[in-house]
């Protein structure tokens, strides 16, 4: 018996824009972070 392998390439796509939309989520979650800790009011200033 031979079996088949069906291959699917729609699944190369939705993993290309699922990568791109975790890379923007992390840079918009690192410049909150950034400006959190080096902001007017951020951390750094407090605890002069």
């Amino acid at each position: 018996m031979k079996k088949q392998i069906l291959v699917n390439d729609n699944n190369k796509g939705i993993t290309l824009i699922a990568l791109v939309i975790t890379i923007i989520i992390l840079l918009i979650l690192a410049g909150v972070a950034i400006r959190t800790i080096t902001g007017e009011d951020g951390l750094l200033r407090k605890n002069k």
